[in-house]
């Protein structure tokens, strides 16, 4: 009973304390305007009585408030102008700050685009703010505002919009918000340079996928046998451009854009391209040579070098069908995109898209040339192609798992895989080190150093991925092999293993999170898709995101099978948000409202807590079960270890979350460092868990100023409660007292004191 009235205080002082102490309103001047022309947005913002915000161009210290659009679609330029805020010195941050009471109205100017279709259009903003009294500070909130305006063809121009004096142009806020656009949106509404120039960069990444990257030692072993390689490497990259420009255009039209996608994971796809790095493989082992038929060359002997440019045109062919299965994401994005302006931008976009993919392979294509005319090409050329032969095997590992991965036969399971792996590189090890018989090796050749080095590399590497057969986790390599299933070496461990996915029902996942009040977690994801493999071997299971992931109801949506969910979740996820990329991530409420999203990859932790820990309106409650009990959340050193209140069972605990930007937790620090000097020595732990967004970085400067001499830890970030929180645990780490705000020191001690007692 104890424990449920502790969790329901916490679930109801959390959800008392999701108020959002601001109200906003948005209003639009004129509400008719014709296409081209200048309007304002009215951003109205009430602050509750005792409590105060800070100014979008506040100095360092607090977090300022940004003001940032969410849809631009019909919107040329946006600019945003803030009220004259007070600026005093704060005696917290040693410095001014600007700061907002009362009502507030911020504007933005906002010029249409001289095409927007005429009828209504909503204009889209997101505030995101913090807010402060006397003896809290809510963390900073994000709130969704939007208004509608009717575009009419004959509507009167407006006279010059004249801003207020005394407002401040706030030029950084004119930006995206974080994690609600993605690619396809971005291009859709930037202007055709910037489309042009998304579409080139969008190429260049493509280069370092793993499909596109294998396609580097085959080509140049292809090309170190050929001469004019100007005019190959010419041929070769045009190849690619005709190729992808002409399959993506074909592709788009007959199955729309995400049947790119679709097309990169069809198993007919993935089988032919192992096929392909199979009999390269073995060619360049020796097995056999890949040439040009004779009687083709006999045909074509009138035309000088006639067959190597159709080599090199096979070669952009055999290019383009390996890449599909990464290249097909950018491709599918950036043709979603496309589709949505003119006639020619999917053209444009996909030959400037092949134009960037192709331009590394044309410097690449050169080398071999050069290289055929240095001198003392010996043995050396010959051993250089038969290791690559053993890595173009290793690469076809991963197409048959995207094979067997999207057919779901469970035959290539991460033993399998693995082993083949461990043979294939100690193979290539042993070949080098004299063990191996294969051209390239004369029996009196005597071994270098790099031969030596290279081979016990090899070997080495070998070795390295055993443990991954018995369940072990293999770091980067993770997003390329089969995640393991429990099974005859031993199962995953960690705590990715522990969260609980739903696949492919969305309707069950909405009705377990109404049970519940959780979010939902929709994963828009891959059986093929190494970029979704990644995320979840090495995002999903560090402890400050597996901790919030936990409380939420995940589910997988498939879209790259070849089956019927796999079908309605690509179309869910282009018709819902105008995107084909996988992964794709969805937060949503209980009540099937979309809360934020998250596009792609990211290696930062920070950046997909930040996401997970978004909060909308009406989803308070949600919030207050996610959070569960404050005492067991882990959390990390400055240092980036894990640690947990447990490291100091048997003590009392005295556990402080607080944030450098809050005014009352500065003044608590004074008392809390006599307490730490007063008790340490009586089983007494006193632990400052900092919220800080900015991480350790920020933490460390601020203690320089201003010295902590107890424990300094930092929190995962998904406290939506005002701060400063004090808990007081006892010596079995069960919650005595909790205190919101800013306490009187003896309040605290007497509860230390009953904590002491209680053990």
């Amino acid at each position: 009973m104890r424990q449920f009235f502790l969790f329901f205080s916490l679930a109801a002082c959390a959800f008392a304390q999701g108020e959002n102490h601001v109200q906003w309103t948005i209003t639009v001047d004129p509400a008719t305007a014709a296409p081209g022309a200048s309007i304002v947005a009215h951003l109205e913002a009430r602050i509750d009585d005792g409590w105060h915000m800070y100014s979008l161009t506040t100095p360092p210290g607090p977090i300022p408030t940004t003001i940032k659009t969410v849809n631009g679609a019909a919107i040329a330029n946006v600019t945003f102008f803030e009220p004259p805020p007070v600026r005093k010195y704060d005696e917290n941050f040693k410095a001014d700050t600007e700061t907002y009471e009362g009502t507030q109205t911020f504007l933005a100017r906002i010029e249409l685009k001289k095409d927007v279709a005429p009828g209504d259009v909503a204009l889209a903003f997101q505030p995101r703010y913090q807010t402060c009294s006397g003896t809290q500070c809510i963390p900073p909130r994000t709130r969704d505002l939007s208004a509608s305006l009717n575009v009419a063809t004959g509507a009167p121009m407006a006279a010059a919009i004249v801003i207020p004096a005394g407002y401040l142009e706030a030029k950084p806020t004119a930006q995206t918000a974080p994690g609600t656009a993605n690619a396809a949106t971005a291009a859709g509404d930037s202007g055709i340079l910037a489309f042009l120039a998304l579409a080139f960069g969008f190429g260049l990444a493509a280069i370092f996928t793993p499909c596109v990257f294998p396609m580097i030692p085959i080509t140049m072993s292809y090309f170190t046998g050929q001469r004019g390689g100007f005019a190959q490497a010419l041929t070769f990259c045009l190849g690619i451009i005709f190729l992808f420009t002409g399959l993506g255009i074909v592709t788009t039209l007959l199955l729309g854009p995400a049947g790119v996608v679709q097309l990169g994971s069809n198993p007919w796809v993935n089988g032919f391209i192992a096929l392909i790095f199979f009999v390269f493989g073995l060619s360049l082992l020796g097995a056999f040579e890949i040439t040009i038929p004779s009687s083709v060359l006999t045909k074509m002997n009138s035309a000088s070098n006639a067959g190597g440019y159709i080599g090199s045109l096979l070669m952009g062919l055999t290019f383009a069908l390996a890449s599909f299965a990464c290249v097909g994401p950018f491709m599918g994005t950036l043709l979603a995109a496309s589709v949505q302006g003119d006639r020619l931008r999917p053209v444009i976009g996909m030959a400037t898209f092949s134009s960037g993919l192709a331009l590394p392979f044309f410097l690449l294509a050169l080398f071999p040339s050069w290289l055929a005319k240095m001198p003392r090409s010996g043995e050396w050329l010959s051993r250089v192609k038969v290791v690559m032969g053993f890595l173009v095997l290793v690469a076809m590992m991963k197409y048959l798992y995207s094979l067997d991965a999207v057919l779901q036969s469970g035959f290539l399971t991460r033993e399998r895989f693995l082993a083949a792996w461990v043979v294939l590189l100690a193979m290539a090890g042993g070949y080098l080190l004299g063990y191996v018989r294969l051209p390239g090796i004369s029996h009196d050749a005597e071994m270098g150093v790099s031969r030596l080095l290279i081979g016990m590399l090899l070997v080495v590497g070998a070795l390295s991925i055993v443990p991954g057969m018995f369940g072990a986790r293999l770091g980067e390599m993770e997003a390329y092999i089969p995640p393991p299933t429990g099974g005859v070496f031993g199962g995953a461990t960690g705590s990715s293993s522990e969260l609980a996915w739903v696949e492919n029902d969305l309707n069950g996942a909405f009705t377990q999170a109404k049970a519940g009040g959780k979010f939902v977690l929709v994963n828009f994801t891959g059986y093929a898709c190494t970029n979704c493999h990644w995320m979840k071997a090495n995002m999903f299971t560090k402890p400050e995101i597996s901790g919030v992931m936990k409380n939420m109801v995940l589910v997988d949506l498939y879209t790259d099978g070849t089956d019927d969910a796999s079908v309605a979740n690509q179309k869910l996820e282009e018709d819902t948000f105008k995107t084909v990329a996988i992964p794709f991530y969805v937060l949503y409420d209980a009540d099937r409202n979309v809360i934020a999203t998250f596009p792609g990859l990211t290696k930062q932790p920070s950046e997909y807590l930040a996401f997970l820990n978004t909060r909308g309106n009406g989803g308070s409650r949600a919030a207050a079960a996610a959070e569960g009990s404050l005492a067991n959340t882990p959390f990390k050193t400055l240092e980036g270890a894990t640690i947990s209140t447990s490291d100091w069972k048997g003590k009392v605990i005295v556990l402080n979350y607080w944030a450098t930007w809050c005014i009352p937790c500065r003044a608590e620090i004074p008392e809390f460092n006599k307490m730490h000097q007063d008790l340490s020595a009586k089983g007494v732990e006193v632990v400052g868990i900092s919220m800080d967004e900015d991480g350790a970085d920020a933490v460390k400067a601020f203690l320089k100023q201003n010295p902590m001499k107890y424990t300094v830890g930092l929190g995962t970030g998904q406290l939506d409660s005002a701060l400063p929180i004090t808990l007081v645990l006892d010596k079995s780490g069960k919650t005595v007292q909790r205190f919101d705000g800013l306490i009187k020191p003896e309040e605290i001690r007497a509860a230390v004191a009953k904590a002491q007692n209680a053990g």
